[in-house]
């Protein structure tokens, strides 16, 4: 391909060549936007020709159930991960969140029984903490992954001073309902998930608030240049991120029944990878919530088959974790050329 642009370039009016590499950039930008699409339906066709058990019923709602909570992850991730920043407070928010709620709510260590109140009140703290955050980054100059990790130790510390190292068991009757509860053999929890996703999605593509945050992180300056308060919409992003990272802590709160700082353990860079692997870039500018789906779809399929083929837990892990490595070099390249052109 490079042989023949070269020759192409050395017998080519300037016009010509700059035609050819718009439409050759085009044409770059079209198999990268549907390359995760493609491994998705290659990955299932493979999945399911091995496991004859995959395309079952009950298989394919686990594998909504398992998405649950990195789909709910992914929203606010995605925001984040469009401005080419990342917040690595995500963990520390969820385990702070789930374990708050779990001591608010109906439980086996108080008498505190504030339901739905405590709920509320759990998410607009976490919003605030996730707005503070913004503030930090964009105000004091404080690179996110600094002020992000920073928080995320503090919500860490926190939850473990709310339970006072003795995990909460949780005993709330609208918590119980929760995780019990399907329609169509759909667990509830797997439905709000997946309605969380949804809100975040339509908010990203059509609002001038989801422009924005595309117009950021594909040019700052010039987003700066035409009007648009940048600092603002970045607060706006920690705040949305914080708080969608709180709504995934309290629905692990519900799943498992229990209150602790671990509820968010491991749970940010697999879907930083899944991101990465539907499209996203941790540089900024590229993805979106479909992108996000997409990826975040592929790793949960590609965890769910290979329990389904017996793999070890533990070499399980090495092959996630080398998918992890492989996703952020191809982002890495990817960033290569753009700059190169």
């Amino acid at each position: 391909m490079k042989k023949k642009l070269v020759e192409y370039m050395g017998s080519s009016t300037v016009a010509q060549q700059f035609t050819y590499k718009v439409k050759l950039d085009a044409k770059n930008e079209k198999i990268r936007r549907y390359a995760p699409l493609i491994l998705l339906i290659v990955m299932t066709i493979i999945c399911a020709s091995s496991q004859k058990s995959f395309f079952t019923w009950g298989n394919i709602v686990n594998l909504m159930y398992q998405m649950s909570i990195p789909l709910v992850i992914s929203v606010g991730l995605t925001y984040v991960l469009l401005l080419g920043s990342i917040d690595l407070s995500i963990e520390g928010v969820m385990g702070f969140a789930g374990s708050l709620v779990a001591y608010l709510v109906l439980n086996r260590t108080n008498s505190n029984n504030f339901g739905i109140w405590g709920i509320i009140f759990v998410i607009i703290l976490c919003t605030l903490v996730g707005a503070f955050t913004g503030v930090l980054h964009v105000k004091a100059r404080i690179a996110s992954f600094i002020v992000t990790y920073a928080i995320g130790c503090i919500m860490t510390g926190f939850a473990v001073l709310v339970y006072n190292s003795n995990p909460i068991q949780v005993s709330e009757p609208l918590f119980d309902s929760i995780s019990r509860g399907s329609f169509l053999q759909i667990p509830y929890i797997t439905l709000i998930s997946f309605l969380i996703f949804l809100i975040g999605a339509v908010i990203l593509k059509y609002t001038a608030f989801g422009r924005a945050v595309y117009a950021i992180g594909d040019n700052e300056v010039a987003t700066r240049s035409a009007g648009i308060n940048v600092d603002l919409v970045k607060i706006k992003v920690f705040a949305l991120c914080a708080c969608t990272a709180c709504l995934a802590g309290i629905l692990q709160c519900v799943r498992l029944k229990i209150g602790q700082s671990s509820l968010g353990t491991v749970q940010m860079f697999p879907v930083v990878t899944a991101i990465v692997v539907g499209g996203g870039s941790l540089y900024g500018g590229k993805g979106g919530a479909f992108q996000s789906f997409i990826g975040v779809l592929i790793y949960t399929e590609l965890a769910n088959w290979l329990t389904l083929m017996g793999v070890d837990p533990y070499f399980k892990e090495v092959i996630l974790g080398l998918i992890i490595i492989i996703a952020v070099t191809l982002t890495i390249e990817r960033n290569r050329q753009t700059i190169s052109k």
